[in-house]
């Protein structure tokens, strides 16, 4: 686990931790297009967030496992593995429900934790990891200040996390429906910004 995962600033006023980043028409970056990113960290030096309605692509948890010399063991359910964003994209990391803590543990919203190690990903292979887990591979970053003029620049919008929002696996109405929690229909949004 990377240590600056655990910001002393979270749930300080003002920073973005534990929401929700719902990529705007004007967000021209089209690894972002349409994006929900759950904010992991943000604070003086910067953010990261992972994408939660991306598909990795090619790679299978199974194939993951292998990547690490485990197995799935037989009658658990295959997990999908996500696009975490474009930083680091071998880099993993476990986006799940607070019913699982280690010492590595990052929590991110009272029910929302992340960890990134080997151990959680052999519970998860074995049936005996958290109730709901995504995997995810990379992730997105801002330096100090780049996430703050992306939003003033109309890229992003902010909702309240939920834990439905987070783990729903159906990535096809994610960004409508974390839209719609803050009363925006997807036919309101216009690319243009700044006038009146």
């Amino acid at each position: 686990m990377n240590s600056d995962l655990k910001d002393p600033t979270i749930g300080t006023v003002g920073w973005l931790t534990g929401q929700l980043l719902v990529a705007m028409p004007a967000m021209l970056d089209p690894r972002f297009e349409r994006t929900v990113v759950l904010i992991c960290s943000h604070g003086p030096e910067g953010a990261m967030g992972l994408v939660l309605n991306r598909m990795f692509g090619e790679l299978d948890f199974a194939g993951l496992l292998a990547q690490f010399n485990l197995k799935l063991t037989p009658g658990v359910p295959e997990l999908p593995v996500y696009y975490g964003g474009p930083v680091e994209p071998v880099r993993g990391f476990v986006l799940h429900s607070s019913d699982y803590q280690k010492e590595s543990t990052t929590v991110i919203t009272p029910s929302v934790n992340l960890t990134a190690t080997v151990e959680i990903l052999s519970s998860l292979a074995e049936g005996k990891g958290p109730d709901r887990a995504l995997l995810v591979l990379g992730y997105a970053g801002w330096a100090p200040g780049q996430l703050e003029i992306e939003i003033q620049n109309n890229g992003w919008l902010t909702v309240p996390a939920d834990d439905d929002l987070v783990f729903d696996g159906d990535i096809e109405v994610k960004w409508s429906r974390a839209l719609g929690k803050i009363g925006v229909s997807p036919m309101m949004l216009s690319a243009d910004f700044g006038h009146a």
